[in-house]
């Protein structure tokens, strides 16, 4: 995992997308993504509920 500090305006290049930092209050984060239609975005707390899902039903 690589851990990258960076300041609101400044952003990260991943592939195709990017990742930019466009607020950060008092331990709050606003990022913005810019990717392709095809690249799916899914919240941590969403995958990790599908993720859950899917082992559940495949018991």
């Amino acid at each position: 995992m690589l851990v990258l500090g960076r300041k609101p305006g400044e952003y990260v290049m991943i592939g195709d997308v990017m990742v930019k930092v466009v607020r950060s209050n008092s331990g709050d984060l606003r990022l913005a993504i810019d990717a392709p239609k095809s690249v799916t975005i899914t919240r941590g707390e969403l995958y990790e509920s599908q993720k859950n899902s899917l082992t559940t039903n495949m018991q």
